[in-house]
C-alpha cells in the first residue's frame, strides 16, 4: 500500500486541514467497517446473524454519529471556513463534505440515526422474503416505519419548498424539486413520443428468441470474469460476488466489489448488470490516490456516479462498438454464435415492461418518474403506505400501459425502500443525462474511442475529466467543469433520438465485420 500520509502531504498543507483529516480517520474506518458489514449482509452472511449485525450497525452509526459532532471538529471546521479563500480546490473540498455531513448529523439526533440502522437492518431481510412470497403486507409495518423516519428527518433537515427536497440533497448535493419537476416535465412526454416511433419503426424487438433461452450458471460465471479482464479489472482491487439485488460497494479506493445476479436465462441480464456495475467501481478505482481516507476520496455524488454505470452499460456495452467483443465472449463460453447486428438487435430490444432493472434504454426514465411521484407523495403524505400497491399499479399501467401480476413485479421489486434510500431514485435519471452529456462530448470531440471500442482510452478519458477528483467539487460544478454544461433533459432528449431513431439506418458503419 502507498505511502498515502506523505501523498496526501502535497496536496492538503494547510495545518488546520490536515488536523481536520487526522480527526476524520476514525470516522473514515467507521465507514470502511460499515461498508464490509453492508457488503456481508447482502451476500453471505446467514439469515439468522440479521439480529446481530442490526445491532452491530446501530452501535457503530452511532459512534460515527457522535464523532461528526465532536466540538473540537467543529472548531477546526471554522477555522478552516475563516481562510476558505486562501484553501487550495482539495482542501475546500474537505471543508465543504465534512461542513455538509456535520449540519446533518447535528439535525438528525443520534437517537434516529440508530433506528434506522436498526430498522433498514431487519427491513433488508424482511424485504427479501417479502419479494419471494410476493407478499407486501410482510413488509409493509417496516416500510410505515422507515417512511415515518425519512419524513422525521425531512423536518429536521430543514427544506425551503418540499420536504422531499432535504432528502434529495441526501444523494445529490443540491439537487431540489424544482429542477426534478421541469426535467421529467420535458422528458417523460418526449421519452413517450420516441416509444411510439422506435414500436411502430420495426427495427428494435419488442422481444428476442434468446430471451426466454436458458444458461448454464457456471459458464456463465466463468464468461462474466472474462468480460471483467476485458474490461480491465484489476483483481486485486476488487471482487466478483452474486446477491438478490446486484450493487457496487466500496471499503476504499482499493477495495471495491461487485455484484451480480444470474436468473439461468436471458444472459444479457447479467451481462449489463455487470457492465453497469462495473462503470461504478471504475469511477472510485479511478481516484485520486492522494485523497484516500480523506471525505472526498469518494464519488461526488449518487447521480455523477450512476452516469458512470449508464455509460458503461448503455452507451459503451449497448452500442453496436461492443457486439463484436461480446459475440466473441458468448461463443467462447455459452456455445452462442450470433452475428453482430442480431446480437446488437437482441441486447437492444425495446418495450414497456414491468421490471426497472431489466427495462431499455428508452423506457427506464419512467420506471423512475413512477418512483420519484410516489416517494414524493409517501413524504408528503398524500399516499399512505397501505395504498401504495394500488397507486404503484395504476401509474404503471397509465405510463407503460402494463399492469403488475404481483407485488414482486411491482411495489416490491427494488430493495431501496427497506434501505430508506428516499430520494435516490431521481438521482438514476439525473445519471443518465449526464451519461448523455459525456456521449455528446465524446462524439464531438473523441468518437474513436467509442466507434474503435479503444476501452482503456475510454477509462483514462473519464478518469481524468470526472474520476481523479473525486468529491473535490460539488456535482454541479464537476459536471459544468467537465462536460461544458448543466444537466438537461435535452441531452438525454438528443441521445435516445440519435440511437432509437437514427442509428439504425446508420448501423453498418459500427458493426464489426467478420
Amino acid at each position: 500500500m502507498p505511502e498515502t500520509a506523505s501523498e496526501a502531504g502535497t496536496l492538503f498543507r494547510d495545518e488546520t486541514v490536515r488536523r481536520i483529516l487526522g480527526k476524520y480517520r476514525l470516522l473514515w474506518a467507521l465507514g470502511h467497517a460499515l461498508s464490509l458489514m453492508g457488503w456481508d449482509l447482502e451476500t453471505y452472511m446467514p439469515r439468522a446473524g440479521v439480529k446481530d449485525r442490526s445491532t452491530a450497525a446501530e452501535e457503530l452509526e452511532g459512534l460515527s454519529h457522535r464523532l461528526l459532532l465532536d466540538p473540537e471538529l467543529d472548531k477546526l471546521l471554522r477555522e478552516a471556513e475563516e481562510k476558505l479563500d486562501s484553501l487550495n480546490v482539495y482542501e475546500r473540498g474537505v471543508v465543504r463534505v465534512l461542513r455538509r455531513a456535520v449540519r446533518i448529523a447535528k439535525a438528525v439526533p443520534e437517537e434516529l440515526a440508530r433506528r434506522e440502522a436498526r430498522v433498514t437492518s431487519e427491513a433488508t431481510q424482511v424485504w427479501k422474503e417479502a419479494k419471494k412470497k410476493a407478499d407486501f403486507k410482510m413488509f409493509k409495518p417496516y416500510l410505515e416505519e422507515i417512511v415515518e423516519i425519512q419524513r422525521r428527518k425531512a423536518e429536521l433537515l430543514g427544506y425551503e419548498d418540499h420536504p422531499y427536497d432535504a432528502l434529495l440533497d441526501l444523494y445529490e448535493e443540491g439537487l431540489r424539486v424544482r429542477h426534478l419537476d421541469p426535467l421529467f416535465n420535458e422528458l417523460v412526454p418526449a421519452t413517450r413520443r420516441i416509444l411510439d416511433r422506435v414500436l411502430t419503426g420495426g427495427f428494435y424487438p419488442s422481444r428476442h428468441p434468446l430471451e426466454d433461452q436458458g444458461y448454464d450458471v457456471e459458464r456463465a460465471r466463468a464468461m462474466l470474469r472474462r468480460l471483467l479482464d476485458d474490461l480491465g479489472w484489476p483483481w486485486d482491487r476488487g471482487r466478483l460476488d452474486e446477491s438478490a439485488h446486484p450493487f457496487t460497494i466500496d471499503m476504499g479506493i482499493d477495495d471495491v466489489r461487485i455484484t451480480v445476479r444470474y436468473e439461468g436465462r436471458d444472459i444479457k441480464r447479467a451481462v449489463y448488470s455487470l457492465v453497469h456495475e462495473y462503470g461504478h467501481a471504475l469511477y472510485q478505482l479511478q481516484i485520486d490516490r492522494r485523497l484516500a481516507y480523506t471525505p472526498i476520496g469518494t464519488g461526488v455524488s449518487m447521480g455523477v456516479h450512476e452516469s458512470q454505470s449508464r455509460f458503461w452499460e448503455n452507451v459503451v456495452g449497448r452500442g453496436p462498438w461492443f457486439m463484436g467483443l461480446l459475440s466473441k465472449r458468448l461463443a467462447e463460453h455459452l456455445g452462442l454464435r450470433l452475428e453482430p447486428l442480431e446480437l446488437y438487435r437482441y441486447v437492444n430490444t425495446v418495450r414497456p415492461d414491468l421490471i426497472r432493472v431489466d427495462a431499455d434504454e428508452v423506457t427506464y426514465n419512467l420506471h423512475i418518474y413512477l418512483r420519484y411521484i410516489l416517494e414524493k407523495k409517501l413524504i408528503e403524505g398524500s399516499v399512505m403506505v397501505d395504498e401504495l400497491p394500488q397507486a404503484w399499479d395504476d401509474m404503471m399501467e397509465d405510463l407503460l400501459g402494463v399492469r403488475p401480476r404481483s407485488p414482486s413485479e411491482g411495489v416490491l421489486q427494488d430493495i431501496h425502500w427497506s434501505h430508506g434510500s428516499f430520494g435516490y431514485f431521481p438521482t438514476y435519471t439525473l445519471g443518465n443525462v449526464i451519461a448523455a452529456m459525456i456521449w455528446r462530448r465524446l462524439w464531438s470531440g473523441s468518437p474513436e474511442l467509442l466507434t474503435g471500442l479503444d476501452l482503456a482510452g475510454l477509462r483514462a478519458w473519464l478518469g481524468e475529466r470526472i474520476h481523479r477528483w473525486g468529491a473535490t467539487f460539488p456535482p454541479l460544478e464537476l459536471v459544468e467543469r467537465s462536460l461544458g454544461g448543466k444537466p438537461s433533459a435535452a441531452a438525454l432528449v438528443e441521445y435516445l433520438e440519435w440511437k432509437f431513431l437514427r442509428l439504425p439506418g446508420e448501423l453498418e458503419e459500427y458493426l464489426p465485420r467478420g
